[in-house]
């Protein structure tokens, strides 16, 4: 089975991990949790081993796309790539992995197209390094890397799953309400390109704090986790 949710940030969204964990004692290490973005536990060295020991406990795998929210020097220089399911990963650990950007991955026989990352909107409140990487925003070289990869599977895949969405989902409510709504940023305008280029079956971001339908198509995730497959 496939569940997705929202952010979790380290331990401060994780409580709704550990309730699902407790409802699902079906679940095993063969059914996935997706986080779409600002997982958080990548952060820093001197508590990466306890940051992370939650997530290892539980009895099902995480798999994470980036947000902006993550220490990508860690994330991007201590973890070796590998392949994994058709797409690149950094493994985090035996049951944490995470789904790098542009990448086309098959999970249960269907294709899940990934493609994290965002602009903190708080970056005046951080500083650079510490607390925000030039890198939480997708650049030319991620984008190349998605139409490769996209080409191979004939731009049509069953998901996609990003941290941000594109530029038109920003004026349909939930969005058009929330106080996220702070103008257009770099990813969006990246992410209408895929809307404009992919058949897709759905679309599921986070980033936005918010739970919510925008349509049949496309869903907005931050407390609920849903099934997929």
């Amino acid at each position: 089975m496939v569940f997705i949710t929202g952010d979790t940030h380290g331990f401060y969204d994780f409580f709704k991990l550990e309730v699902f964990a407790e409802e699902r004692k079906d679940l095993g290490y063969d059914d996935y949790v997706i986080i779409a973005g600002d997982f958080g536990g990548v952060w820093s060295r001197r508590s990466l081993k306890n940051d992370l020991k939650p997530y290892e406990e539980l009895p099902f795998t995480v798999l994470f796309i980036d947000g902006n929210h993550e220490n990508f020097e860690i994330l991007e220089n201590d973890y070796p790539v590998e392949i994994w399911n058709g797409g690149k990963v950094h493994r985090i650990a035996d049951n944490i992995i995470h789904l790098m950007r542009g990448q086309v991955f098959y999970i249960e026989k269907k294709t899940f197209f990934t493609f994290g990352g965002a602009t903190s909107i708080d970056r005046a409140f951080r500083t650079e390094n510490v607390g925000w990487w030039k890198r939480e925003v997708p650049s030319d070289e991620d984008m190349k890397e998605a139409n490769v990869n996209l080409e191979k599977v004939g731009f049509k895949v069953d998901f996609i799953v990003t941290h941000s969405c594109d530029e038109r989902a920003l004026y349909y409510p939930p969005l058009i309400s929330s106080d996220f709504q702070k103008g257009v940023f770099p990813e969006n305008v990246m992410l209408s390109y895929f809307e404009e280029t992919v058949d897709y079956g759905h679309w599921f971001f986070g980033h936005y704090h918010l739970d919510g339908d925008f349509n049949d198509k496309k869903t907005v995730l931050y407390g609920d986790i849903i099934r997929i497959i």
